[in-house]
């Protein structure tokens, strides 16, 4: 049990951890699209995110995949901002079943796993390749419930604000999801200089 509440703390620690706030943006970018009472669109999107990070964690963890760092570094904030520019875009599709976003979220996830890959190796310096489940399962459950911490923060700001302004959801988007850009292509020059 201390084990797993070890991994699952690092997980939600690495996060919610202002120092990356790459994943942080992110997340509340990939959400600004939708509105409190599409929660359960919500947590899919979240959940896409994480089987995506995950998949590249394993493969990380066991040493199949390594990735040059500054390109991650640079790749990472590429999704931040395509994401962006997507939920500008956006025509919005209430009735639609499957969203392009849901599989941004699992390819993104993808590339931010590789930024967490680095952390995580180090994690499992001396523990063997068969051991790797239970510590990939709980750093991941821990991440998920950092992203669902911020989520929850995001919903809650956007419901609060709404109460005390006319905010349009339109609006609310675009203010987001530039913001979202702006830091994003911000992080972007920071990477390649």
């Amino acid at each position: 049990m201390d084990q797993f509440l070890f991994y699952l703390h690092q997980g939600v620690n690495h996060i919610t951890d202002l120092n990356g706030l790459d994943h942080m943006v992110f997340i509340i970018t990939l959400c600004a699209v939708y509105r409190l009472n599409q929660w359960k669109r919500i947590l899919i999107l979240i959940t896409a995110f994480t089987v995506g990070h995950t998949l590249t964690l394993a493969l990380s963890g066991l040493n199949i995949v390594s990735v040059n760092q500054q390109l991650v570094e640079t790749l990472i904030p590429v999704t931040i901002l395509l994401t962006a520019i997507y939920n500008i875009i956006k025509k919005e599709t209430e009735g639609k079943r499957f969203q392009v976003n849901y599989f941004l979220a699992l390819a993104f996830g993808l590339i931010h796993g590789m930024g967490f890959s680095n952390f995580f190796r180090a994690m499992m310096m001396g523990i063997s390749k068969d051991s790797i489940v239970f510590p990939l399962f709980s750093f991941n459950v821990g991440i998920e419930i950092g992203q669902l911490i911020i989520v929850s923060v995001f919903l809650i700001t956007n419901l609060i604000l709404s109460q005390l302004f006319p905010i349009k959801h339109r609006d609310w988007n675009l203010v987001i999801s530039g913001a979202g850009g702006g830091i994003a292509a911000m992080m972007i020059i920071k990477a390649l200089i």
